[in-house]
């Protein structure tokens, strides 16, 4: 069906339905039978492929070839095959939860994007409605107006200036004006699609003015749809930290395999040199070297990042701030410069008129709410954009109601508002067959179109006096941090032929001012006084007059000093390298244009400032882009901005921006514990077995490693990255964006750590063998190796309470981490079965120890705490300082 080549009425027509949408009844059916307007996903792996991609992971091929390898042995000395059972249900334990974190990752991820999920205006029921985008029917009517994406594929049926972006279609960077009219074939067989005016296409993006349309495609059936499969979804990127953690992973991997091939050699020579090579020998000797590979490598450590990530996600999605890319996460942290939208995001959005300047106040609220976009609903409450629903709540309580006015003086032509003239127009046609234009705006930009004032009675030129007295007016209002507004109007005999801005608004007459006020919102005064004390810099950015600006300003907090204010028209004047010394001096800038944004952020980051950027308008969508994060509003927010921001705002509240950074902080740092406690505990066992091989004898076995790895590291790891934030997590200044993860002396108490662990595990062997034997010597010992991995495996969860704060005593924790405790309670229930349960034990090659070598052990354990605190207690005498 070519749309373009019909009228609007055909259209609509054969489509039955009509300008006033279809009914809800309708809508409900034909999505059943049509489906839902969205594209086909990528289709996702199945749970075979998902394992396959787990057991390909190098660690995985190390531990398979390992358990084949105990099988041969197993095989050629007529042992048991314990060790294979135990290394394979290990490798398919590891992989099913590997499966079930990336399931689980994926799901979190999927939530978000129901949060924010895509809505249109439509009309239903002949009402204004806002659906879900992806229910959407073929016939529905679509509202659309500037920072709008199109939904799907529609004929237009009114446009008002309409300029669409179809890029992604067409690759035609120029904005299409869009027409309503039927359009002609002449010669050509068909129209291309940068040539159908009076067509709007998904994926296209509102740039200026507004218009309706009838969808007459969704789905697959759009032009969208049909280069879908050329469109490949965009994958999640892995963050800075989970690439570095990657890298960290391969040259753990050579370290180990150059350990590995050193004490294979060494253990090759002993061999050579002692009872000679033998097969058997050879295998247990490639044994040990397999225990090391195990030992070195932190199996658990990519699924505990990104668990940790997608947890931290989930919560501050349910704290209102949804976060489009996990990127985001890490580098909310390092935020140092917070520039903020006033309106909706400092303040309340809900604007009231309190006062007013003029000599004719129905005039004054006839103009403000006819040159309006938004309407009066059933119950007389005006629905649309703050600011013009203010203006219209203002005439309705000057007893002017817009939907009368509009039926008597219909508007027939306009110049939409725009964020660069500061200006909207719109004509109506009177009674008599005239015209009138009314105008608003931003008084500065409209007093200076005017040449005549309204006195109430008649048009008299305007003279310097009175240009003196608006201004004191104006700069009254302003002084009350009142969002002041002008109005204008013009009169025609005969329609306006050319409806440009430029042509529309010269000539006017002023009518005069009113004043709203946006009260600030409650909690963000709190919000600013912790950012200041977390080292981070609240800006505030506003279209608004100077004073207003300073005014609301001053009441948060954000400064002390008028001099710390600039408007858009001083900041013109300063050159980019004066901007980048000046930068610091200016936390308030009023009147500026969207473009002015772009400098703002770009000047701070010159100043190596990590930057977050509030936007809600089309024209905010490159400084979004270009700060460090991007943050968009669910609110108020166009759907251009949402998409190209890092983090929407579900309540469009800068508090939430706050809570946001102080919950990225906390992700980071309990990421950093996890780290430092699995690096440190792998590090005790390579130690351990380092030691125990160049002594010559056997402290643990292979599978008691992955038991270790799985059961004693992973799951407390996890929980760490549940801990609370610590008292001082928005005390301290942000962190460098390029800081190591081995920064802030992470690498060193890495290392400490593990060779304390490894001590005290070499201690409990050496004792459980003189409690067997009654000598203190180095040899093959039964009950050493069983107490050298009930104290490793439980020093290493005792360590994992150590690490609920780096530096902090846990004793003087103020909250308490229940994952953790049940994490140690179910380690410390597993390993005793493990030693305890013949047929268990008999697997793991354990011996019976006694009550007293348990609880030796567990002494031994317990000690990793004392020795940390006293550590901790001296590092913080030494950071102090």
């Amino acid at each position: 069906m070519k749309t373009y080549l019909q009228t609007s009425e055909e259209v609509l027509k054969e489509l039955n339905s009509g300008r006033e949408g279809l009914s809800q009844a309708e809508a409900s059916k034909r999505l059943e039978q049509n489906g839902k307007n969205k594209l086909d996903e990528a289709k996702k792996d199945s749970l075979a492929m998902r394992l396959f991609n787990q057991l390909k992971d190098p660690m995985i091929v190390i531990l398979i070839a390992a358990a084949i390898i105990s099988g041969i042995t197993a095989a050629y000395s007529g042992e048991s095959f314990a060790d294979v059972i135990i290394i394979m249900a290990v490798v398919i334990i590891n992989s099913v939860l590997g499966v079930y974190q990336e399931s689980k990752a994926e799901k979190a991820i999927e939530a978000l994007q129901a949060i924010s999920a895509a809505t249109s205006r439509v009309m239903r029921d002949g009402k204004i409605q806002e659906i879900k985008t992806e229910d959407l029917v073929v016939g529905d009517v679509i509202l659309l107006e500037a920072g709008d994406s199109v939904p799907a594929d529609a004929r237009l049926l009114e446009s008002a200036s309409l300029k669409i972006e179809e890029a992604a279609l067409t690759g035609e960077s120029v904005p299409v004006g869009k027409v309503i009219n039927a359009l002609n074939l002449g010669d050509q067989k068909d129209i291309s699609l940068g040539d159908r005016k009076n067509m709007v296409y998904m994926g296209s993006a509102v740039v200026y003015g507004r218009g309706s349309a009838t969808v007459v495609a969704t789905g697959m059936q759009t032009e969208m749809g049909k280069i879908a499969d050329a469109i490949t979804q965009a994958k999640e990127h892995a963050t800075p930290l989970q690439i570095k953690l990657n890298q960290l992973s391969k040259v753990l991997s050579w370290l180990v395999l150059g350990i590995c091939v050193f004490i294979f050699a060494l253990s090759l020579v002993r061999l050579y040199l002692g009872e000679g090579i033998t097969g058997i020998g050879v295998l247990n000797t490639f044994m040990v070297a397999v225990s090391l590979a195990v030992a070195a490598i932190p199996e658990g450590l990519a699924a505990v990042v990104t668990i940790v990530l997608s947890i931290g996600v989930t919560n501050m999605a349910k704290e209102k701030a949804v976060i489009r890319k996990l990127t985001a996460v890490e580098t909310l942290g390092c935020t140092q410069v917070i520039c903020s939208d006033k309106t909706g995001t400092l303040t309340q959005n809900k604007m009231t008129v309190v006062d007013h300047f003029g000599f004719d106040e129905p005039l004054l609220g006839r103009t403000m709410a006819l040159c309006n976009d938004a309407r009066l609903n059933d119950e007389n409450r005006a629905e649309g954009e703050p600011t013009e629903a203010a203006l219209v709540n203002y005439g309705f309580s000057l007893g002017l109601k817009k939907r009368d006015m509009e039926a008597q003086t219909p508007r027939v032509g306009e110049a939409p508002f725009d964020s660069g003239r500061k200006l909207m127009s719109t004509i109506h046609k009177m009674a008599d067959g005239s015209f009138t234009q009314y105008v608003k705006g931003a008084p500065d930009v409209l007093i200076s179109r005017c040449t005549t004032y309204w006195d109430g009675n008649a048009q008299l030129p305007i003279t310097d006096d009175i240009c003196e007295e608006i201004r004191q007016a104006n700069k009254r209002l302003a002084d009350q941090a009142l969002r002041v507004l002008a109005g204008a109007f013009r009169s025609w005999d005969t329609m306006p032929e050319n409806q440009t801005p430029d042509y529309l608004e010269h000539q006017l007459c002023f009518v005069g001012l009113t004043g709203m006020i946006d009260p600030i919102r409650p909690e963000v005064k709190g919000a600013i006084v912790q950012c200041k004390s977390a080292g981070i810099r609240p800006v505030m950015i506003t279209g608004d007059h100077r004073d207003t600006a300073i005014a609301i300003a001053k009441q948060l907090g954000i400064i002390a000093d008028p001099k710390e204010a600039i408007t858009g028209a001083q900041l013109d004047e300063i050159s980019e390298e004066q901007l980048k010394k000046d930068i610091g001096n200016y936390s308030v800038y009023a009147r500026v244009q969207p473009e002015h944004k772009v400098r703002i952020v770009k000047a701070w980051q010159n100043q190596g400032m990590i930057v977050a950027m509030t936007g809600d308008g089309v024209n905010d969508a490159p400084s979004i882009k270009t700060a460090d994060i991007g943050v968009g509003m669910g609110i108020t927010g166009t759907d251009v901005t949402k998409n190209v921001a890092d983090m929407v705002l579900a309540d469009d509240n800068f508090a939430t921006i706050v809570n946001a950074v102080e919950e990225g902080r906390r992700i980071y740092d309990n990421i950093r514990k996890a780290i430092q406690f699995l690096l440190s505990s792998n590090l005790s066992e390579v130690i351990a077995i380092f030691v125990a091989t160049l002594l010559g004898f056997t402290i643990l076995k292979p599978v008691h490693l992955l038991w270790i790895n799985l059961i004693t590291d992973s799951f407390p790891a996890i929980a760490l990255g549940m801990e609370g934030e610590e008292a001082d997590t928005m005390k301290n200044p942000p962190r460098e964006a390029k800081e190591g993860i081995f920064s802030r002396g992470l690498g060193v108490d890495v290392i400490w750590q593990g060779i304390m662990v490894a001590l005290v595990t070499i201690v409990a062997y050496f004792v459980g063998h003189y409690m067997e034997a009654g000598v203190w010597e180095i040899a093959e010992s039964a009950d050493g190796m069983t107490m050298a991995f009930l104290t490793l495996s439980m020093a290493e969860m005792f360590h994992s309470l150590n690490m609920r704060s780096r530096r902090q005593s846990i004793f003087k924790m103020q909250h308490q981490n229940k994952f953790l405790f049940l994490a140690m309670a179910v380690s410390l229930v597993l390993t005793t079965a493990v030693i305890f349960i013949p047929p268990i034990a008999a697997a793991f090659e354990f011996e019976p120890i006694s009550l007293a070598e348990y609880f030796v052990a567990m002494g031994l354990a317990v000690v990793v705490i004392p020795i940390v605190e006293t550590v901790k207690f001296f590092q913080r005498k030494y950071e102090a300082k």
